[in-house]
């Protein structure tokens, strides 16, 4: 694993010590107006002994009234400045770097949580569990570039290691990147350079804000994977964007909660067979920067992460989902005690369930909420129990 274990440095002058790094999970955990709680301390000290080199924290939200989840971290100002310190400390207690990633839902906020959503225009989600958008007023756009500059300088000042911009998966971010959710004719729509201006605000304030030798990085899809929206030749141009400004760690991925690739329900079986759901588009991608390169989607078997670094396709592998059932992951695959971290087949038997990953996310959350807890994973947990749980009905009749 001479690879994998070697460490890395990144642009700004930070030091990884491996090539492992835990992808961003919505952990759910939070007390309910947003400070770290008791359970993310468990779960974050658990993930700090897993010997990643980084640890992307799930969803933290730059606004208390626009929140993807119930118990979401928000670093909104610095009235949990102490717990985010405690968080850091946990996490990091044992060699991993801990880095905030700073998330706005957009129109990706459900209903229950979000009377008054706001998104660069009124393009609802096709859910009833969403309402429509309100467009988003210059003003509140300017205001939001300095939330996440702030949530950064909350992270640097919390001591964590670095910040991480949500950039894919549907949330703001990506809705600003859209050509299906944003239909502006101001600066901040049309032309893709317009529509990538926020993304690219939002990096340069949260630079001045923490320096040149803070780490920041983006999460940004490969493609939307619908009609009409993100495509690979757009992703291609804002990661050269995003490169050129001196981004330190561009993390790939892909799909919206409207077409979820990123749990793999999407892919051909000549991907799965590859393990990297978008490994073809991050080695087109790796030929025109330099920035580090990180991937997450699918990596399971050690030969495939190795081999991977080897052939400098890439620099850091995300694992997301393995964490969720192998707190000890990254130690283990590294020493040899594991060769892979497969994780369950999630499978209803209900296509339209099955195909839209909607079971996916949530079965996750469970496990992390049992290590908050205090427990062990449980890999065998129902996913037709979980399916009760969050819809309050009982399972269809198959």
């Amino acid at each position: 694993m001479k690879h994998l274990s070697s460490s890395f440095q990144l642009p700004c002058g930070v030091t990884i010590r491996n090539r492992l790094a835990k992808s961003a999970l919505s952990e759910a955990i939070a007390e309910p107006n947003g400070r770290p709680s008791e359970k993310l301390f468990r779960l974050y000290e658990q993930w700090g002994k897993s010997g990643a080199g980084i640890l992307m924290t799930g969803n933290v939200m730059v606004d208390k009234d626009h929140l993807v989840n119930a118990n979401a971290m928000i670093a909104e100002d610095e009235a949990f400045l102490d717990d985010f310190t405690k968080l850091a400390d946990k996490a990091q207690a044992n060699g991993a770097q801990l880095w905030m990633q700073v998330n706005h839902p957009g129109r990706q906020a459900p209903v229950d949580l979000d009377k008054a959503p706001v998104s660069p225009s009124n393009v609802k989600m096709p859910s009833s569990r969403y309402l429509e958008p309100r467009p988003l007023a210059e003003e509140e756009i300017l205001d939001l570039i300095k939330r996440y500059g702030n949530a950064a300088l909350i992270a640097k000042k919390a001591g964590m290691k670095g910040a991480q911009i949500h950039g894919a998966h549907g949330y703001l971010v990506s809705q600003f990147l859209s050509g299906l959710t944003n239909l502006r004719t101001d600066k901040w729509g049309g032309s893709l350079e317009n529509r990538a201006r926020f993304v690219l605000e939002i990096y340069r304030n949260m630079r001045k804000k923490c320096g040149d030798d803070f780490p920041l990085g983006i999460k940004i899809n490969s493609a939307d994977f619908q009609r009409g929206a993100f495509t690979e030749e757009e992703s291609m141009e804002v990661i050269q964007l995003l490169d050129a400004e001196g981004m330190d760690l561009i993390e790939v991925s892909g799909g919206t909660y409207e077409r979820a690739a990123m749990v793999g329900t999407m892919q051909k079986e000549s991907t799965k067979q590859r393990e990297a759901y978008f490994m073809d588009f991050i080695v087109k991608v790796r030929e025109k920067i330099k920035c580090p390169l990180m991937l997450t989607g699918g990596f399971r078997t050690v030969d495939t992460m190795e081999s991977a670094i080897e052939n400098g396709e890439l620099d850091f592998v995300g694992l997301g989902r393995p964490f969720c059932i192998y707190p000890n992951v990254v130690n283990d695959l590294l020493d040899g005690t594991m060769e892979s971290c497969h994780v369950p087949d999630l499978k209803t038997g209900v296509d339209k369930l099955d195909l839209s990953g909607a079971l996916q996310t949530p079965w996750n959350v469970f496990q992390i909420a049992r290590m908050g807890n205090g427990l062990a994973p449980d890999p065998e947990l129902d996913i037709w129990y979980v399916y009760e749980k969050i819809t309050g009905k009982k399972r269809p009749v198959q």
